[in-house]
C-alpha cells in the first residue's frame, strides 16, 4: 500500500502552474533556478495582456508549488 503522506513529485505526477513576473519593479530580470523538489518542473515565458511573465510548472504536491499558490 502506498504512503499517502509522501508527495508525488515524479515525472508522472499531475502538474500545475503559477505565473510570476519576469522583472522586478526596477526592470531587472528575476533569476530562474530549477526546482530541486520536483522532477516535472519547467518554466516558460508568456506574454499576458502586454506583461512578460514566467510560468513555472511544478508537481501539484511539490512543497515549492504549494508555497507559491498559497502565498
Amino acid at each position: 500500500m502506498a504512503d499517502d503522506s509522501t508527495p508525488n513529485v515524479n515525472l508522472s505526477a499531475p502538474v500545475g502552474s503559477v505565473d510570476l513576473p519576469a522583472f522586478d519593479d526596477d526592470g531587472n530580470p528575476h533569476e530562474i533556478w530549477a526546482c530541486h523538489d520536483c522532477l516535472p518542473w519547467h518554466a516558460e515565458v508568456v506574454l499576458s495582456e502586454g506583461e512578460v511573465l514566467v510560468r513555472e510548472w511544478h508537481a501539484v504536491d511539490c512543497p515549492q508549488f504549494q508555497q507559491l499558490v498559497q502565498g
